[in-house]
Order: C-alpha cells, then sequence, then structure tokens
C-alpha cells in the first residue's frame, strides 16, 4: 500500500472519530406541575438532568422569564456521564381565586443539538383568602343598611384589619369561626355618589387583598 493511501485511510478514519464524538445534555422532563397549598409563599420544581455524549457540555447562561422565579447554580462544565439538577422556585402572591402561573427557565449551552432548553414550572395555585363577595354597592334610592363581606382565610388568622378609601363608608369586622371573618360595609347616606376601596390584611401576613364599595345612582346599575 502506497504511503500516500495510508495517510489518507488514517485521516479518515481520525475524522470519522472525531465525528461521533459529542456532547448530548439529557433532561429527565422539561415541565412540572406545582400544587402549592393554601397559604405557601413559594413552590420548587426541581429539573434533573445528564450529560449522555462523550464531550463535556458547557453551560452559556440560565435566565427566568420573570423576577418571581429563582434558580439554583447550575454546573458551568457537565462532563461526559455526569448528571446534576436545578431547582427553580416560583415566588407566589396572596390570591383571592385559584390560579394557573407558567413561568420558564431558559438554559444555553453549546449542545450542537438542543442549544437552548426552556423549562416550564406549571402552578396551579389556590387562593389564599375568599371574599364572598368582593364587591357591593347600594342605589342612591336605597337607606344606608350595613352589607356584609365574608372572609375566609386559608391561613390561621385571629384578627384582620380593614381600612376604608374613603371616609363616607365605616366598616366593622366581627369573628366568624376559625379563620373566617365577616365585614359589615355601612355607608354614612345615599343621597349621591361614592365609592371605596377597603384594604383587607390579616395578622398571619397574608395579603393584603381588596374589596369594592360603591353607592351607584339606578342609571348607573343598568
Amino acid at each position: 500500500m502506497k504511503p500516500n493511501h495510508l495517510k489518507l485511510i488514517v485521516f479518515v478514519m481520525l475524522l470519522g472519530v472525531a465525528q461521533h464524538g459529542h456532547a448530548e445534555l439529557k433532561w429527565e422532563q422539561t415541565v412540572i406541575e406545582l400544587h402549592p397549598a393554601p397559604g405557601d409563599a413559594s413552590a420548587v420544581g426541581t429539573f434533573k438532568y445528564r450529560n449522555e455524549g462523550d464531550q463535556p457540555v458547557h453551560v452559556k447562561s440560565v435566565e427566568t422569564s420573570c423576577g418571581c422565579t429563582t434558580t439554583s447554580k447550575m454546573k458551568d462544565v457537565i462532563a461526559p456521564g455526569d448528571s446534576g439538577e436545578i431547582a427553580a422556585t416560583l415566588k407566589i402572591a396572596s390570591r383571592l381565586g385559584t390560579v394557573t402561573l407558567n413561568k420558564t427557565v431558559t438554559v444555553e449551552t453549546d449542545d450542537p443539538k438542543a442549544p437552548v432548553t426552556e423549562l416550564t414550572l406549571h402552578a396551579i395555585v389556590p387562593p389564599t383568602i375568599e371574599l364572598q363577595p368582593s364587591f357591593v354597592y347600594w342605589q342612591n334610592t336605597n337607606r344606608p343598611k350595613p352589607q356584609v363581606i365574608t372572609v375566609k382565610i386559608a391561613k390561621e388568622a385571629k384578627h384582620i384589619k380593614v381600612a376604608s378609601s374613603n371616609p363616607e363608608f365605616s366598616t366593622k369586622v366581627t369573628s366568624a369561626g376559625a379563620n373566617q371573618f365577616k365585614i359589615e360595609v355601612q355607608p354614612h347616606n345615599t343621597s349621591h355618589e361614592a365609592s371605596a376601596t377597603l384594604t383587607i390584611i390579616p395578622d398571619n401576613g397574608i395579603g393584603p387583598v381588596y374589596a369594592m364599595v360603591r353607592v351607584i345612582s339606578p342609571a348607573s346599575s343598568e
């Protein structure tokens, strides 16, 4: 065999080996559904990964879709066969009703097959406070009788503070059982239109939440 032919064969073999060498980051799952308990301040999803290639994977960046989501530190370099995980923590604000949140974590690497991976937290957040109703009104043809807003709180609370944005409306709070309260709201008079926002703050750190009250004319209610 001629020397030039031998060199060519060796070159092709080396090229084939080089072409087969690759980095490949595999994720156990890219979507996690979270079900935090009522009153939880945060929820955590853990995404596990493994480099199934024979070359190291270099992590370029990890970014979240909003300031309410943070992540643990991910390895800068993931060696062949190495594995790890990244924990994503979603902060949860007080909610009046059940809310579905979708937040993402974007991971950029030098994996040639999947340079960008989007990890998704799908959180179903139950209400921390329920108001029934959250809006009450009087027509200015009605007498200024008190109306009641019932407050149910998911986390233990001994009392709540209620502040009205308009002094034309007065409020009175009474206990209605464990973690339940009644707010009596009453306008001083109903001779003219008026409105107020009630700020409701439990003593357990949840909240605030808001209710609306109004005095309206009959034409406004149509």
